[in-house]
């Protein structure tokens, strides 16, 4: 039972040394639903911070906007827990087909994709930004030691945008993909470019948070956490720079090297 006269939830803890009574913060989860231009889009279970920034990413990550000049006005009932949002011209019934299965193909290769808007948005990045072993280190440090919430609950992920030399936005949620859109969205609003930035993650790489990651037009993440092979195949595919396990003084890359200044073994993969 929560104690409304003190901080946190009433818990006890059971250690080596006994049992004690202690109230500890637990990370809060909150579902939002979007009503877009008066119907129900999706309900979007998150962190209640950033909501704004959260729904214009989650949108243009779906491929139902590309811009946030796009957006006519948007509302935040934090209270009961909607968005409302109505866009300068309707939406086609193809952009918000974002349920159907696609398969298509890129560049002579086949990849598969959850979703038609996937095929829509999903982009091959080109770019010959680079960044040192050192650089991916100290952002993965300033990313984590950074993150006063996940250090008080450890129940949260945190990602940034980054340059090679600091982090520039940073996010927190309970979703790990919910923080790239609230990035996302950040970076429509405030017209913030992706040329030569990365990603900064602490959760594990799926194919869905890669495809994220390309929809923004930015070709390197790195995370501490581990990846999927079908990751791994889309990075390829789409030119993005994969590093995984970036812990202390050790990392993985998986895919295109020669985003990475000083390696000295042969910057060839696969």
């Amino acid at each position: 039972m929560k104690e409304p006269e003190r901080s946190g939830w009433k818990t006890i803890r059971i250690s080596g040394s006994g049992e004690e009574i202690l109230y500890e913060k637990i990370t809060p989860e909150f579902p939002v639903t979007i009503i877009l231009d008066g119907q129900e889009f999706a309900t979007i279970v998150c962190s209640p911070s950033e909501l704004e920034n959260l729904t214009i990413g989650f949108l243009a990550s779906e491929g139902v906007i590309r811009t946030y000049n796009e957006i006519k006005s948007l509302q935040i009932d934090g209270y009961k827990g909607y968005v409302y949002i109505h866009l300068k011209k309707p939406v086609t019934a193809e952009r918000l087909d974002h349920s159907s299965r696609f398969i298509g193909s890129c560049c002579g290769k086949s990849r598969q994709f959850y979703f038609k808007s996937d095929a829509r948005t999903a982009k091959t990045i080109t770019n010959k930004f680079t960044v040192s072993t050192a650089a991916c280190f100290k952002l993965m440090k300033e990313l984590m030691e950074g993150s006063e919430e996940f250090n008080q609950t450890g129940g949260v992920h945190n990602a940034a945008l980054a340059t090679a030399e600091n982090l520039l936005i940073t996010s927190t949620d309970i979703g790990r993909h919910n923080t790239l859109d609230k990035i996302f969205g950040t970076m429509l609003r405030d017209k913030i470019s992706a040329r030569d930035k990365l990603i900064v993650f602490s959760g594990r790489i799926s194919s869905e948070v890669l495809l994220k990651v390309s929809k923004m037009g930015i070709g390197f993440i790195i995370s501490k956490a581990a990846l999927t092979d079908l990751a791994v195949e889309l990075a390829n595919d789409l030119g993005i720079t994969v590093i995984g396990f970036a812990r202390d003084d050790r990392m993985n890359i998986y895919s295109h090297p020669e985003r990475i200044s000083n390696l000295s073994i042969e910057n060839k993969l696969g």
